[in-house]
């Protein structure tokens, strides 16, 4: 009966491939370079195309993503507060621009304002 549980004797074995240093380095090195992933999903029936799903990852650091001229979360008003106060302040500009003109044409806008 054989010894499952003991390698044979001998030399360790090395590794397959070329060392990397810890998962830390690669992670670093991945946010700073940058990575993209792309994939397509395709749904056919019958040789009709029925839904196709077009997927793109980059994955990198904010800074290596503003160097892409990737900064979308700066002005999505869900992501950041500065963006959600411009939004505000645009959409109060633009009613008191519309009650300005409803007054300047002469219509009655007091139970408007209350």
């Amino acid at each position: 009966m054989t010894d499952l549980g003991t390698w044979p004797a001998g030399p360790d074995p090395q590794p397959a491939g070329p060392a990397c240093g810890s998962l830390a380095d690669l992670l670093e090195r991945v946010l700073d370079k940058g990575i993209v992933i792309a994939g397509d999903i395709k749904i056919d029936l019958l040789d009709i195309e029925l839904l196709t799903i077009r997927l793109r990852l980059f994955i990198a650091s904010v800074e290596t993503a503003k160097k892409a001229g990737i900064d979308w979360w700066e002005t999505d008003p869900a992501l950041s507060s500065r963006a959600a106060r411009d939004a505000l302040t645009e959409e109060n500009a633009r009613l008191r621009a519309r009650l300005e003109a409803l007054d300047e044409a002469g219509t009655d806008t007091t139970e408007v304002t209350r």
